[in-house]
């Protein structure tokens, strides 16, 4: 008898996926369907362009998903958006979950900065990162940073829009400010990407290839990137590219900002180079003295902290505003009875309650960060009884988290910011392992105050100035990155009040 051929394999081996879709096609149609050899592999890679389909799985799921990849690769996940899952993760039993070898390698490019660092090391570098945050020359720095960009630069380019009647990507006015201003932090210096021209810059373009490249290994078994990386093709072919620049960008800062130090001994600006710099190592047992490397690793962090974070908050904020016009009705209102038109000091910030619930209900319904994973150390059962095994991934799904039913009510997926405002009109706590975008437990993120101060800033001094009218007919669709972007980005029009 005749062996059989490739192409007569393959077929039959076709028809069988073929019948068993037909023989299971209504649980195919209602959730993942797990295939033989690929597992849900196949039905990830037809939704990964519509997100909004992962709050049906979820929700028809009791907010928690098995999520099985192809045979042997080693892709198995457990996704949960449960809050309880999340208080025993985050909190209860946080010394069992870190993120883990797999993560380290997914995320490789930053080093050994915080976001790679697990236990004691991670509790270590946070320490840093709170002495710097709450560093009287560093809060300086980062308050005059984004009000000198707004009032120098930001303000300035919105009269020119208005003027002309320029039609803008508002979302790529925002990537631009928040990335000069986060790189004035570092460095003490604006690399000044925001301008009428808007420039392409090499170095913002790399991290974004960075991110494309992260995304797509949290997609794709692990041999299959480590081939294409070792043989230079694709996003991996990209990431080895942007490393390289983002090194040498990086390096030049570095040693720009050593011999500032050694020249002058005190630095103008207490910048996060200038702190790391001088940094007490003994008192937070870390590198002595610190090297250049450890550096580039914490200006990596940063950068994409401080720029997607809040560019990502700012553009989906006003798209939602334009959607819901009594909602900026009431933040002016709100901005008339509470600033002085001569300027918004951050002591009348706090008095902007209406405003900071909207900002939260934005980042409800679309959060910066999209996702967070961890893995066991040792085996565990949660809350919604679910196993988890030795060495296994947990992904929470944060973008399906804020829209789930379960947690937020029938008008989950309406944006209301009078969800966070109490009938005393103070602003209502929700338990961060509801409310994700911070993170939770020990690993709440210490840059969460800065953050929100920065937030308002921008959005009273916009909105106290200008009319954000956005084009219509565009298609507005949230695009599966590292951080959540408008695929499309949003155009608008200006005008000036």
């Amino acid at each position: 008898m005749a062996s059989i051929g490739l192409f007569e394999a393959c077929l039959i081996f076709c028809c069988f996926l073929i019948g068993y879709y037909f023989l299971n096609k209504k649980a195919f149609q209602s959730s993942l369907w797990n295939w033989p050899i690929f597992g849900m592999s196949p039905g990830l890679l037809a939704r990964i362009q519509r997100i909004d389909e992962s709050v049906e799985v979820l929700g028809n799921s009791n907010m928690t998903f098995p999520f099985k990849g192809p045979w042997f690769s080693g892709s198995d996940l457990l996704v949960t958006v449960d809050p309880a899952n999340i208080h025993h993760i985050m909190s209860s039993n946080f010394s069992n979950y870190i993120k883990g070898a797999e993560f380290q390698e997914i995320f490789e490019f930053f080093g050994d900065g915080i976001i790679n660092s697990d236990a004691e090391r991670a509790s270590k570098l946070k320490k840093c990162y709170q002495a710097l945050l709450h560093h009287q020359g560093f809060q300086r720095l980062s308050t005059n940073a984004t009000t000198s960009k707004l009032s120098d630069v930001l303000l300035p380019l919105f009269d020119h829009f208005a003027e002309e009647g320029t039609v803008v990507d508002l979302q790529d006015v925002f990537r631009r400010f928040t990335f000069d201003t986060t790189l004035v932090t570092i460095t003490g210096s604006d690399p000044k990407t925001l301008s009428i021209e808007m420039r392409e810059d090499e170095f913002v373009k790399a991290f974004d290839d960075v991110g494309e490249a992260v995304v797509y290994r949290h997609l794709t078994p692990r041999f299959f990137w480590k081939l294409q990386k070792w043989i230079g093709f694709g996003p991996e072919h990209k990431m080895v590219e942007a490393e390289a620049l983002i090194d040498r960008v990086c390096a030049k800062y570095i040693l720009a900002k050593r011999d500032e130090l050694q020249q002058q001994g005190i630095s103008q600006h207490e910048d996060v180079l200038t702190f790391f710099i001088k940094l007490d190592t003994t008192k937070y047992e870390l590198l002595d003295p610190i090297d250049d490397k450890f550096l580039r690793d914490v200006f990596a962090g940063f950068i994409v902290a401080g720029r997607d974070t809040i560019a990502s908050a700012l553009s989906w904020f006003f798209w939602l505003l334009s959607e819901n016009p009594h909602v900026t009705t009431i933040i002016r209102e709100e901005i008339n009875k509470n600033l002085p038109r001569t300027g918004c000091g951050l002591e009348y910030l706090d008095k902007l309650v209406y405003l900071h619930a909207t900002l939260y209900e934005a980042m409800r319904l679309y959060p910066p960060a999209q996702f967070q994973r961890k893995t066991s150390i040792k085996p565990d059962v949660l809350p919604s009884g679910h196993r988890v095994d030795a060495n296994s991934t947990v992904m929470f799904f944060l973008y399906a988290m804020g829209r789930m039913k379960a947690i937020w009510g029938q008008d989950a997926l309406k944006f209301k910011p009078e969800r966070w405002v109490s009938e005393a009109g103070r602003l209502r706590h929700e338990p961060s392992y509801k409310f994700f975008p911070f993170n939770a437990g020990p690993r709440t993120c210490p840059g969460k105050h800065t953050a929100m101060t920065d937030l308002k800033i921008i959005v009273v001094q916009i909105l106290q100035n200008y009319d954000i009218e956005v084009v219509k007919g565009q298609k507005i669709e949230p695009l599966p990155l590292l951080f959540l972007q408008m695929k499309h980005g949003l155009k608008v029009t200006v005008k000036k009040r």
